[in-house]
């Protein structure tokens, strides 16, 4: 099957710009517009949130009154099927993935926020379920659905079990791809043998307690035809105790259907030779002009103007998985011992954002806070910035890496997931890297790795010379849209030969 006859639909809890809570929003806009550029035919699925605007994103009734099933029960209370409606946005645009959203007032339109409610199970298996339904009543027929995260995981089961008769969708390929291993409102990791699910018995109905407790990550994974992560390395890291929130024995039985993609940066949007946030553009040609960026990223955190001392920056989300412990534990050393300033962004948990507070009142004129989201401070900060400082405990996708080298800000990470797979630690023998690693989770070795970093930063002709190549590796989504084409060919195959009455030993999925 050509690109061009392929036709995929994309099912996601988030879709940027219309709802945008974390990475996967970028992705399941990126990625679709990207194939569609290329010749696929991508569209995508989402819920139609409350606080998507009418008036913005003006849409049209696709599909009106879609029933969908709950599972309910003859004799129960709840009812037996939801009426939605699908409104499509963007079928005009030329290269733009038409956006489909599911409409249903009490579960999208009445709720402020994308996540954080009790009923979330229910919320997402409509979206899951109403996908199919969607696609059954003639309007979109995909060759693959391409799965995102627990929310639409109950999708595969769905698929497999439900709708295994169905002339239509019983021929429909699907994709896993796994964001990250949250696994929803219940907690999976430490539940009781009562409660466990072994993810072979059919799903309850909606409004069932048992519902609640089937996990719809596990299921996503067995009942996929493909299964990705969104790095190589995180793809191989899942499958070990300490990373595979009890899922690791799971990943190692269906490793053959595991495949891990790093994921992309929007070049267009997301260019520091265009970026209006910025105080002068540049591009690796002539990179002596961040100097301006850094002089006014020190002054937007109340630092002292020097263009020679190291800027240090942590930018991004606040938390246990970021390993900012490492952090706490070694940056008076580093701020007492060299001459360096720390700018710090970012909202999330109290002991982290206290620490830092203190830090600014310890180090006045060397460190600068700002201990709360901001969507525009993160540029200035990858413009301005020498290091970008990344510990983490485990990062799926390593997208801050990404963007940070992108803008010439040489990352000192954790090999750990998409950070392994998107910075290459320097080696002065062979010439070779754009940036600084370590491989254990020890304040001792983090350590090792910002000296490091500290000490090539005075040799400014080689440091240089990193940042260019940091500026120049490729994360193009296209890159990426290509290692996705390769998964859709790759899923449709499968479904094929699972399709025959005695698929190959390589090819059977758990019978339901």
């Amino acid at each position: 099957m050509s690109l061009k006859n392929l036709k995929v639909l994309f099912v996601s809890a988030e879709a940027a710009p219309f709802s945008t809570v974390g990475g996967l929003s970028q992705v399941a806009y990126f990625l679709p517009r990207t194939l569609n550029r290329l010749g696929a035919q991508v569209a995508i699925f989402t819920p139609k949130y409350g606080t998507i605007s009418e008036e913005k994103y003006p849409t049209k009734l696709a599909v009106k009154g879609l029933k969908i099933p709950t599972d309910e029960p003859e004799g129960g209370s709840a009812p037996k099927e939801l009426v939605c409606n699908v409104k499509s946005f963007g079928e005009h645009l030329k290269a733009e993935p038409t956006v489909y959203f599911l409409e249903n007032m009490e579960y999208y339109e009445n709720r402020s926020n994308v996540y954080g409610y009790s009923d979330d199970p229910v919320r997402f298996a409509l979206l899951s379920r109403g996908a199919l339904e969607f696609i059954k009543s003639g309007y979109f027929v995909p060759d693959v659905i391409h799965i995102n995260d627990w929310h639409t995981g109950y999708l595969a089961d769905y698929l497999r079990r439900n709708y295994k008769d169905d002339p239509v969708l019983k021929k429909i390929a699907t994709v896993f791809s796994i964001h990250n291993l949250y696994q929803g409102v219940f907690d999976f990791t430490h539940c009781s043998e009562l409660d466990f699910d072994d993810g072979r018995s059919g799903l309850s109905s909606f409004f069932s307690e048992r519902f609640p407790k089937q996990n719809g990550l596990k299921r996503g994974v067995i009942y996929s035809d493909v299964i990705n992560t969104v790095s190589e390395t995180y793809s191989r890291e899942i499958m070990r105790e300490e990373y595979g929130q009890g899922l690791e024995k799971l990943f190692k039985e269906l490793r053959g259907k595991l495949y891990g993609v790093l994921n992309g940066l929007d070049y267009h949007d997301f260019n520091p030779a265009t970026d209006k946030i910025l105080k002068r553009n540049y591009s690796v040609g002539n990179i002596e002009a961040r100097a301006e960026n850094k002089a006014d990223l020190q002054r937007e955190f109340c630092l002292k103007v020097d263009p020679n001392v190291p800027l240090l920056a942590i930018s991004g989300r606040m938390d246990w998985q970021k390993g900012l412990d490492l952090v706490m534990d070694t940056i008076n050393f580093v701020l007492d011992e060299f001459p360096v300033q720390l700018v710090v962004l970012g909202g999330g948990d109290d002991r982290y954002r206290n620490f830092f507070a203190q830090l600014e009142k310890q180090y006045p004129g060397r460190v600068g806070t700002h201990l709360q989201p901001n969507f525009a401070l993160p540029h200035k900060i990858f413009a301005g910035a020498d290091m970008v400082l990344l510990p983490s405990r485990y990062e799926p996708g390593g997208i801050v890496a990404m963007e940070s080298q992108h803008y010439g800000a040489v990352p000192v990470v954790r090999a750990t997931g998409g950070q392994a797979d998107s910075v290459i630690d320097f080696d002065a023998v062979r010439n070779i890297g754009t940036g600084f690693t370590f491989q254990n989770f020890a304040k001792e070795s983090f350590l090792v790795a910002v000296v490091r970093a500290l000490e090539t930063y005075k040799n400014q002709k080689v440091w240089k010379e990193i940042v260019k190549r940091a500026m120049t590796q490729d994360f193009s989504w296209a890159n990426v849209a290509g290692k996705y084409t390769e998964l859709y060919k790759r899923a449709i195959e499968f479904h094929k030969e699972q399709m025959q009455p005695n698929p190959p030993m390589a090819f059977r999925q758990p019978v339901v």
